[in-house]
């Protein structure tokens, strides 16, 4: 099958302090995620798009993962490729370095820049505005490197993206024991698929892979009782795990209730049933469950 191309917009990015490695993407092409990220912790993190040559993506890893720089990978990857021209790639290697290519056969406007830690590339984009607000957002955000591609993507995506529109988005970001119980490196992989409005939904993801995966700090746990433990019984009756009166007593029927109901939307973690408390992040997101007109 005749590859099609791949006009879309991307950062790969590195940040020492986990350390971690990333991919944020967008395109008006459907399942950009399942295209051009790719990344490995100790390694780096690759974006192979335009004509894509997907294997770039393992092959640039494994270059880096043998001690080449994302430069040195860069440069020998394209060295084997007939086709060359057509491609658009960023690296970033395992100690930030960065490394941009625009093939002169991409279509414009194309092109990359580069930065510490980072680089941010794209094609048949509205113009070069697109690159420059993604990587002034990357470098001016605070936070952990998930935020900061966000942040880039929404950025450049605002600025105006693929000039034919929207349709997917993704973001990947390894560390070192960082997937579900350690047992990998997928830290952050999320991706919208085929939407009108695709960038956007991923912050909805992000923002629900903290709360479900992360574990709040004990400054953050509320107290159960009063009007907060009325809400939250009602929620509950409405959800069908509690059938007592709303009196804003943390009794045994309560307590049951709530344990049945945190371990249902898998926040047991942010939940300390013997204290009667539980993370204000996780009370904010239970509440929201109670039908708007029942709402205390």
């Amino acid at each position: 099958m005749k590859p099609r191309a791949i006009h879309t917009f991307s950062i790969v990015a590195y940040d020492p302090s986990e350390p971690a490695w990333g991919v944020a993407v967008a395109s008006k092409f459907l399942a950009v995620g399942a295209v051009v990220p790719w990344a490995r912790a100790g390694a780096g993190a690759v974006a192979t798009q335009a004509f894509a040559n997907t294997t770039f993506g393992p092959g640039g890893l494994a270059l880096m993962e043998q001690g080449h720089s994302a430069e040195e990978a860069l440069n020998a990857l394209l060295a084997q490729d007939t086709e060359s021209g057509r491609r658009q790639v960023g690296m970033v290697d395992a100690h930030g370095g960065a490394a941009t290519f625009t093939g002169e056969e991409c279509h414009d406007w194309a092109g990359g820049v580069t930065g510490a830690g980072y680089a941010v590339q794209g094609n048949l984009l509205t113009g070069p505005e697109v690159v420059e607000a993604m990587a002034e957002a990357f470098t001016q955000t605070p936070g952990r490197l998930p935020d900061r591609l966000y942040a880039a993507l929404l950025a450049g995506d605002r600025a105006g993206g693929d000039r034919r529109g929207r349709q997917s988005a993704a973001i990947l970001v390894v560390k070192d024991q960082g997937g579900y119980g350690g047992f990998n490196d997928r830290w952050i992989d999320y991706r919208v698929d085929n939407h009108p409005d695709p960038v956007p939904l991923l912050n909805e993801l992000l923002r629900l892979h903290i709360l479900h995966n992360e574990v709040g700090s004990p400054e953050t746990q509320v107290p159960l009782q009063g009007e907060t433990l009325k809400q939250l019984q009602l929620v509950m009756q409405q959800r069908g795990f509690y059938r007592g009166e709303l009196h804003g007593e943390y009794d045994t029927a309560t307590r049951d209730a709530l344990a049945a109901l945190v371990l249902n939307e898998n926040l047991k973690d942010r939940t300390h049933l013997e204290a009667g408390t539980i993370d204000a992040e996780a009370l904010k997101f239970l509440l929201t469950r109670a039908s708007p007109s029942e709402r205390c």
